[in-house]
């Protein structure tokens, strides 16, 4: 994906990490594109948001910023994701939600991941999946957590299965319910730089996906770079 234009005037930086990479102010737009070229269908709310379902019906992505959505680490969610197990439910199945911030390479990958013929909710993978996905980009498991949680070398990055945060929807009522919870920010305690939740009963084979492209080693290109990362992202070249 090269978003530079032949009359933009602004160069392109081709940066790794990508965790770290930020969304180029265009998370509503990429992330669209995106959805639009699986064959979603689009329309927007009454809420000001804009929501997209799949061919099937089965899946929805809602661009929900501007109805004054709940926070994950003191930010707006951004990004909503739900899916049904079959027509007649009318309840989702599960819920992921992304604030601004969160590279849309990964969001986008989970969605083609979500997209993919063998549908949501099928898969039989365990935790173990998200954690080898992210050990094989050079990801390591934490010390005290081995089992749970994995950590980018860099100490700014964390994929983690914790609690889930209040206001997260689930078809599983149970209390205490766990999913995995991913985040980034510039220095161990500084605010985070974007957030994201995935609900109990997503399956692990697609939080593996999104895991894998966020530790990505591949550069990304950006207009604009975090200003709270120098120093800690990498220009590989600049176009």
């Amino acid at each position: 994906m090269d978003p530079s234009p032949s009359d933009s005037t602004y160069p392109v930086y081709w940066v790794t990490p990508r965790h770290l990479a930020g969304d180029d102010g265009a998370l509503a737009e990429r992330i669209g594109d995106t959805l639009v070229g699986l064959g979603w269908r689009m329309w927007p709310s009454s809420r000001n948001t804009l929501l997209y379902v799949s061919e099937d019906g089965l899946c929805g992505a809602e661009w929900i910023l501007a109805s004054n959505p709940f926070q994950l680490g003191g930010m707006p969610v951004a990004w909503q994701l739900s899916a049904r197990a079959h027509d007649g439910s009318a309840m989702t199945e599960w819920n992921a939600y992304f604030t601004c911030g969160v590279p849309y390479e990964a969001l986008a990958d989970l969605l083609i991941a979500i997209d993919a013929p063998t549908m949501p909710g099928t898969g039989f993978a365990g935790p173990e999946t998200v954690l080898k996905a992210l050990g094989t980009q050079g990801w390591f498991r934490d010390v005290d957590r081995p089992r749970t949680t994995a950590m980018d070398p860099g100490f700014c990055a964390s994929v983690s299965l914790e609690l889930l945060p209040p206001l997260v929807l689930d078809a599983d009522p149970r209390p205490d319910l766990v999913g995995w919870q991913a985040w980034a920010e510039s220095s161990p305690g500084a605010p985070y730089l974007w957030c994201s939740t995935f609900s109990a009963s997503v399956p692990h084979d697609l939080v593996a996906a999104f895991a894998s492209s966020l530790a990505s080693p591949v550069p990304v290109p950006r207009r604009t770079l975090p200003e709270s990362v120098e120093g800690r992202l990498t220009v590989v070249r600049r176009s």
